[in-house]
């Protein structure tokens, strides 16, 4: 059986917003592609609202070839599970992949307790994430291939008729290609590229 070759995830950045005695829960939502991008959001977050008591997140990556699929979720010094596993619950509920959720908290004074505070990060998770458009995007399989001038219309050729997108070209010593093709038509492909292979 294929495997799928497409997931849902975000189209934007999105903010979102729960409010419960006092407390204020900002909620973010973001299309992700790795842990350093993740890192590099929360970091930011941390300056633009440097005041705030919490900065509880979770991010999903997609389930690739040969690697589990990626996933974390963090308190954020709130109790435990009462905050990163909300937030994760409504990536998953959402069934989305390669995105993050960071909700900032501003702490209004009144304990919410346990069920107070799993039912707000998530009501704020929720809210960013229907500010935002779910798109499905397609998992692509990347490949390069290099070849000489003289080939540069077969080659040509053979990315136009297998709906193959160039990802950058150089041609210094001969021509090189990075190109992406979805991967579902990758086998199918493969024998067509098969000379010109890295």
């Amino acid at each position: 059986m294929e495997t799928p070759d497409t997931y849902r995830s975000l189209a934007k950045t999105s903010e979102g917003l729960y409010k419960e005695k006092g407390s204020k829960f900002i909620s973010f939502a973001y299309p992700v592609e790795n842990e350093q991008h993740v890192k590099e959001l929360l970091d930011q977050l941390k300056k633009e609202y440097h005041d705030a008591r919490h900065y509880c997140y979770a991010f999903v990556f997609k389930l690739e070839e040969g690697r589990e699929e990626t996933f974390r979720a963090s308190d954020d010094g709130e109790p435990a599970h009462s905050a990163g596993d909300p937030i994760l619950g409504q990536i998953r509920s959402y069934s989305l992949q390669d995105v993050l959720i960071v909700v900032v908290r501003y702490f209004g004074g009144t304990k919410l307790g346990m069920s107070g505070l799993i039912n707000a990060y998530k009501m704020a998770a929720m809210d960013a994430i229907c500010n935002n458009v779910i798109v499905e995007k397609v998992i692509k399989q990347i490949f390069r291939i290099s070849f000489p001038y003289t080939a540069t219309s077969e080659v040509m050729q053979l990315v136009h008729q297998h709906q193959v997108e160039i990802v950058s070209q150089s041609f210094e010593q001969g021509c090189l290609f990075e190109l992406a093709i979805r991967k579902n038509k990758w086998q199918e492909a493969q024998k067509y590229f098969i000379n010109f292979l890295m």
